[in-house]
């Protein structure tokens, strides 16, 4: 009977995690939970130019990185709830600081064609295949304010405790409503694969995703999706989730999309289009 009631209790908090995470995702396109970097700092200006803020009729939706002139990587649950039909219009920002203000540096483009991994379901459990490619209609000039990041050539372990540092546009902490108009960046440490899955179980897989330890003062939080993972200057992953409604809960890694991983659809992708 323990052993029974132990399991139904384990489901019971896999089913209200799994559900927390559908609601975050359908309320992030509506707007009621907004990006944000928690514990970080105002980045130097343009430190980081394959930077993207992929907006939706011009507000911020999610980050993003420029993987070539005219290609973006992104989360695929960024267009949770988008229906083509609706006219709503599809842009990325680049070369951008401040997202609120019309800097000589920025660049806004608008996307032609969005490719989600086939692999990837609205609403599933399975998080693995949250990626999506966005092709521009033009191609970005490239220069001081305006660059891509290259891809990892090694699909390799990240080692635990190495620092990495992420950037977004967003709140800076719990309770807030504002968004920072300024681009944001904090370090974080790698975690240990076996910490991630024994925290989510089911939600990681150490194929394709990887974690960082929130020490309960710095983190990223939902709508940063899709803002690369900066590991010893290659991007090793891309934000997907953390922790329903606290994103600093220390015993829930926070989840980033393996990047290396995901490479050879990449190039496919971007060689067929």
């Amino acid at each position: 009977m323990c052993s029974l009631f132990s399991y139904v209790c384990q489901f019971c908090r896999e089913m209200v995690l799994f559900v927390s995470l559908l609601i975050i995702s359908s309320l992030h396109l509506s707007g009621a939970m907004e990006s944000r970097i928690i514990g970080g700092n105002e980045a130097k200006p343009h430190s980081r130019p394959y930077m993207v803020s992929f907006q939706m009729d011009n507000e911020h939706k999610c980050g993003g990185m420029l993987i070539t002139e005219n290609y973006v990587l992104t989360s695929a649950h960024c267009l949770n709830g988008y229906e083509p039909s609706g006219g709503k219009k599809l842009e990325v920002l680049l070369g951008a600081h401040n997202i609120s203000r019309k800097e000589p540096s920025q660049q806004r483009i608008r996307v032609e064609k969005y490719i989600m991994h086939p692999s990837y379901k609205e609403g599933q459990k399975d998080r693995s295949y949250d990626v999506m490619l966005l092709k521009l209609e033009t191609k970005a000039k490239v220069n001081k304010y305006v660059n891509f990041h290259a891809l990892p050539k090694k699909n390799k372990t990240i080692p635990a405790h190495q620092k990495c540092s992420i950037a977004g546009w967003g709140i800076k902490g719990s309770g807030e409503h504002q968004a920072s108009d300024v681009l944001l960046e904090v370090t974080l440490k790698v975690q240990f694969n076996f910490e991630c899955k024994n925290s989510w179980r089911d939600y990681f897989d150490s194929m394709c995703m990887i974690c960082t330890a929130s020490n309960g003062i710095r983190a990223f939080c939902q709508g940063d999706s899709g803002s690369p993972l900066i590991c010893n200057k290659e991007a090793q992953g891309m934000a997907a989730y953390t922790y329903p409604g606290d994103c600093l809960k220390r015993k829930f890694p926070e989840i980033y999309i393996k990047v290396a991983y995901f490479v050879p659809w990449i190039k496919e992708v971007i060689q067929s289009n």
